[in-house]
């Protein structure tokens, strides 16, 4: 079945299905769907104002949750703390506001890669827990991600952790207007291949800012030679690295939602919203 969301232009990746940033779109293989896209670009101050209230709040969101896992809880449990935190703060789920998901927060463990549904899963000792937070506040929207080990973690574990963290500050600091779009990939792939760890090439970075997801979409985390964008001053985007230990490709689960890696494969993301500059972004998604 093909599904899309007109909000973007998208693609398929070495014939896979591409699924932008996460809540994304199924693809035949190599079929391009061409759809009415759009970007957001920093107007005012205001702009940036906006968005970094909406970028503190799911910073301050992502942290709670993560902060809150431990051994016997279930991801039905953490998205309620989710919830409950975004509404105090006064912000929407993204998610669920674009898409209908069914939960507040993106909760994914071990071999789950991105998107998993909050429910009866049980978070147990030495699991790998990725929580992705996004959201909406005064028609602003800001993404985030992040990824814990509740304890007893190990080398490896830990060491996808900080690789994946290190891919994203690389990543962030090639991102300056007038640099093609693929710099992005490249630092990511350059840090992949020094830690020792693969990327999971069909999740992707895209803009952000007005909606959920916007142009450019579909920022690989691999450098890809022919891709001819550039960064543009202005621009919003999210950079997402995924590296995992085992899969390049992840698919979609019978729920419909929760992207899946090889069985026992552990994947590790963090993400940021940003503004691009023609000099080291604006990081808005920090408290």
């Amino acid at each position: 079945m093909l599904l899309s969301f007109g909000f973007c232009y998208l693609y398929s990746v070495h014939g896979f299905t591409v699924f932008v940033g996460g809540l994304g779109v199924r693809l035949f293989p190599g079929v391009l769907v061409k759809l009415i896209g759009n970007h957001m670009t920093i107007e005012s101050e205001e702009d940036v104002l906006a968005l970094k209230r909406i970028g503190e709040i799911v910073s301050r969101v992502l942290q709670g949750v993560l902060d809150a896992a431990e051994p016997g809880m279930t991801t039905l449990e953490l998205d309620s703390i989710g919830e409950q935190l975004l509404e105090r703060y006064g912000a929407r789920s993204a998610p669920r506001l674009a898409y209908d998901f069914p939960g507040s927060v993106c909760i994914s463990i071990n071999e789950e890669a991105a998107h998993g549904i909050p429910g009866s899963r049980v978070v147990r000792a030495g699991d790998v827990v990725n929580v992705d937070v996004s959201a909406e506040l005064d028609g602003y929207f800001a993404d985030t991600g992040g990824t814990t080990v509740v304890p007893p973690g190990s080398a490896q574990k830990t060491r996808l952790c900080h690789a994946t963290r290190t891919a994203l500050e690389r990543a962030m600091k090639s991102a300056q207007a007038g640099r093609p779009v693929n710099v992005i990939g490249a630092a990511i792939q350059r840090t992949a291949k020094t830690y020792g760890f693969k990327i999971i090439e069909n999740l992707c970075s895209h803009g952000v800012g007005r909606s959920l997801h916007e142009e450019p979409v579909s920022i690989p985390g691999y450098y890809d030679p022919t891709d001819r964008r550039v960064l543009s001053d202005g621009m919003v985007i999210t950079i997402e690295p995924f590296l995992s230990t085992k899969s390049r490709v992840v698919t979609e689960s019978p729920d419909g939602w929760t992207l899946l890696g090889a069985r026992g494969n552990l994947s590790a993301q963090y993400e940021h919203t940003l503004i691009i500059t023609r000099g080291d972004p604006i990081v808005v998604t920090q408290h």
